[in-house]
């Protein structure tokens, strides 16, 4: 089976998952514990492969002023996140830009059914998007990871804290606890960047 089939397949399957009822969705986590959201600061430069993803897929990166900043959770929506989380990261063959694209840096939504970090979330994204979630509370972030290399993730902003998506595992935590030194995010108000309080800002988001 080629590539695109197999994302064919990963988005078929996910949007079940998404459409179907409270009754006939798979019992997966209980609703996570409240915890306090990241601070966001100043304007913050974004990454040069982002800018350039916003080129060739403009309603990825579009902000609706109309959405909800934040997403109200239920434990329909958590275990619909749970499980679009799990699929993509187990769906998904993990290859860094430079094996795929001969690039250092190259964000996509994979569509070729490999990726590296930035791909795997910005592909949850647009699943959940499709799902009916608000984009605008489902950020994208660069963080600096246990090894100290740039490493992307997606925040998804709640009224129950900030929780972050990532292909690393398929556990999903509270951004102070998943141990990595936060930078930056994507702005829930602008087509720009806020700082996170982070010290190093990686050039790129290198890992797998």
């Amino acid at each position: 089976m080629d590539r695109t089939k197999t994302i064919a397949l990963i988005l078929l399957a996910v949007l079940a998952v998404l459409t179907s009822g409270p009754s006939s969705a798979q019992t997966l986590a209980a609703l996570p514990t409240p915890s306090p959201a990241a601070l966001t600061l100043a304007e913050a430069r974004p990454l040069p492969a982002w800018a350039a993803f916003c080129q060739l897929y403009a309603a990825e990166c579009a902000i609706d002023a109309n959405e909800p900043n934040r997403i109200a959770l239920t434990p329909a929506i958590w275990n619909t996140v749970v499980a679009v989380n799990r699929r993509v990261n187990k769906s998904l063959h993990a290859v860094t830009d430079q094996e795929h694209w001969g690039v250092p840096d190259r964000w996509d939504l994979a569509e070729d059914g490999s990726g590296d970090c930035e791909d795997y979330q910005l592909l949850k994204r647009k699943l959940l998007a499709e799902g009916g979630l608000p984009r605008r509370a489902m950020r994208m972030t660069v963080v600096i990871d246990e090894k100290g290399e740039g490493h992307a993730v997606l925040t998804l902003v709640t009224d129950r804290g900030d929780f972050i998506l990532d292909n690393k595992t398929s556990e999903i935590l509270a951004w102070y606890r998943t141990g990595y030194v936060f930078i930056k995010r994507e702005s829930a108000d602008t087509v720009a960047w806020v700082s996170l309080g982070g010290v190093t800002s990686p050039v790129t988001t290198a890992n797998r």
